[in-house]
């Protein structure tokens, strides 16, 4: 086959005359472009014969309209000190992560079917269904792959919650997003770009003795064990509700926390305080939830009749007994096991907040005989 050369040559188009320059293209065919006037034509073929000494025959394939567009994307990228290869080498990982990528709504069902095949507790999947549920709702149908931390970050900001709430959706969308890169729907997960809500510290408010005593001898005996377990084991309302009585020791010193109960998704056991075993030994034999069911309404009784209904301290039970062990026993290690905390969780929100003397009245709060509600203390009444 003959291969076509750079050459310039005269021609007639309906009877008048051009100058057409031939230049060769890559693959089969050549190019041909019509000049009226003989020194623009020998002007353009001076011009393809430097490109082409310089960079080859492909040089000879642009069009106008691809320099032009040449010249642009290389103007747009300088500030950024990048080239046109740098950009479509991007562009293509983009494009191929797109291409092997799926539905939003499509990862969120695969995410929550691998963990319930993890044997994740129901309460965590749950919420992780309901959060990511919201998630799908505005970004179902869109190709997780497609999706930025710009997006993300404005749909945080568009939930309208307070900072704790938001950055609990934020922590959803990165274990989405991290089970998408491990699957290879997506190459990075932009939550990490994603800022976190700055969340104020608020100052841990407690019940003092005097308060628990009313409330223990103001409770009903269904409830009585709720409030106990609470004030002086320190378990977390919804674990206190999923707790058994057979997971109960009265043998050997300890409440168990099960893997599936508890909110941080591992076991860990509670010991027993001596007075916390006291109001707990009338129920010895019993058996099935600790909880009684209506456990809300009977609570809000036992709370109006000790008067603390108003004035009831965010997470009081748990601050409570984080807050006078750690006072009573120094012991913050021992501590962050119990409560399922770091070390410096229990400092940052517990250290100094309660004097010896209060912790140790705190901890003599205990009924004072079989079937009585009243609590004896060594030292002054509370």
């Amino acid at each position: 086959m003959r291969k076509t050369r750079l050459a310039l040559t005269k021609t007639k188009v309906s009877g008048r005359r051009y100058y057409c320059v031939t230049s060769p293209k890559l693959g089969p065919g050549r190019n041909r472009r019509f000049f009226k006037d003989k020194p623009e034509a020998e002007a353009f073929l001076r011009l393809a014969q430097v490109q082409q000494e310089n960079y080859g025959t492909a040089a000879l394939s642009f069009s106008d309209a691809l320099r032009v567009e040449t010249i642009e994307c290389c103007e747009w990228l300088q500030p950024y000190g990048k080239t046109i290869r740098d950009a479509t080498k991007f562009y293509l990982a983009h494009l191929k992560a797109v291409t092997g990528s799926r539905k939003v709504r499509e990862v969120v069902a695969d995410l929550l079917a691998a963990r319930i095949a993890d044997g994740m507790s129901d309460r965590y999947l749950g919420d992780l269904r309901v959060r990511l549920g919201r998630f799908v709702n505005c970004f179902g149908e869109e190709m997780i792959a497609a999706i930025n931390a710009r997006q993300i970050d404005e749909w945080l900001r568009g939930l309208g919650v307070g900072a704790v709430t938001r950055n609990t959706f934020r922590r959803r969308l990165a274990v989405l997003f991290s089970f998408a890169k491990r699957r290879g729907y997506v190459t990075e997960n932009p939550v990490a770009d994603v800022e976190r809500a700055k969340e104020r510290e608020t100052e841990v408010e407690i019940l003092s003795a005097s308060e628990t005593v009313r409330l223990l001898e103001c409770a009903d005996s269904e409830t009585l064990p709720f409030w106990a377990i609470g004030a002086f084991a320190g378990l977390r309302r919804a674990e206190i509700e999923r707790l058994a009585w057979n997971e109960i020791d009265f043998e050997a010193g300890v409440i168990e926390v099960k893997e599936s109960k508890s909110k941080t998704a591992s076991r860990r056991l509670v010991t027993i305080q001596p007075n916390l075993c006291e109001w707990l030994a009338p129920y010895r034999t019993h058996t099935g939830p600790v909880c009684p069911v209506n456990l809300q309404q009977k609570i809000n009784a036992d709370r109006e009749r000790a008067g603390l209904r108003t004035e009831w301290p965010h997470n009081g039970l748990r601050h409570s007994f984080g807050s006078y062990h750690l006072a009573r026993f120094n012991d913050p290690a021992k501590l962050a096991l119990e409560m399922g905390n770091s070390p410096a969780m229990i400092f940052r929100h517990y250290r100094e907040l309660v004097k010896p003397k209060d912790a140790d009245r705190y901890w003599k709060v205990a009924p004072a005989a079989a079937g009585k509600k009243l609590v004896q203390f060594t030292s002054a009444t509370a």
